[in-house]
């Protein structure tokens, strides 16, 4: 089997005026089905780059990305919004939801342009809204509901399709401490359940609770390893933010 997610020498190469920025700087990635990855770097790094031609909402300006053993560094807008709705689910840190539409609706929204029944969009929002502890919400409104609450909202519909890959970007960043854990107990659980999680953040405690971490610095992966590997990377990281 192929690996479920393949970057082979992934440049991307912003132009200002004469000057080139590389937020990526040839970078390759594996990750196997079922892991739990966190990508973590301080701003302008290039993880959220990294992130975003994970997700599809971007494409290379050099190398290939395969995505479940398919090439998809030239793919069009349509292509890459088809694969965004069948093959991944976002988790965002502003939680994203519709203000005027149900809980329920916002959970089965993705599964509408996905071309579900409405039947079936209904039975997996429910299903979905009930691994996170709120099928009793279904019919409320996102403002009716607490921040922690409305992530796990957002947590359902990156379930409700079933996806490959679950793209968690910075999904404790809006959170107090205590719900910023809750949240994460959600994902390692969903880890355990055998999903697969690319967790993209700063903050080097979050990045810790995953089983792998990529380190990015100047669009560049400076560690690539355990959890526990990454501890004197990340201080020599902290040491040169004290130092700037």
């Amino acid at each position: 089997m192929p690996p479920l997610v393949e970057m082979k020498d992934i440049y991307k190469i912003y132009h200002m005026g004469d000057t080139e920025i590389h937020a990526l700087d040839g970078i390759s990635l594996t990750i196997e089905k079922g892991e739990f990855v966190a990508i973590v770097g301080q701003s302008g790094s290039g993880k959220s780059t990294c992130m975003n031609i994970i997700g599809c909402l971007d494409v290379p300006t050099r190398g290939t990305y395969r995505l479940n053993g398919k090439d998809i560094s030239k793919y069009s807008d349509d292509e890459l919004a088809m694969v965004r709705n069948k093959m991944l689910g976002f988790i965002f840190q502003q939680y994203n939801l519709l203000p005027k539409l149900t809980v329920e609706e916002n959970v089965a929204l993705p599964l509408l342009y996905g071309g579900y029944s409405d039947r079936e969009q209904k039975i997996r929002a429910h299903a979905a809204l009930k691994k996170v502890g709120l099928d009793s919400k279904a019919k409320n409104l996102p403002t009716q509901l607490s921040g922690g609450q409305q992530q796990r909202v957002s947590i359902a519909r990156a379930l409700a399709g079933d996806p490959s890959v679950i793209l968690a970007d910075e999904p404790t960043g809006a959170l107090d401490s205590r719900t910023g854990r809750e949240v994460m107990t959600f994902l390692r659980n969903l880890h355990k359940e055998g999903n697969t999680i690319v967790l993209i953040t700063h903050d080097n405690s979050i990045a810790a609770q995953a089983k792998r971490i990529v380190r990015i610095t100047d669009g560049r992966i400076v560690y690539d390893g355990p959890a526990e590997g990454d501890k004197i990377v990340a201080m020599q990281d902290r040491a040169g933010e004290d130092e700037a």
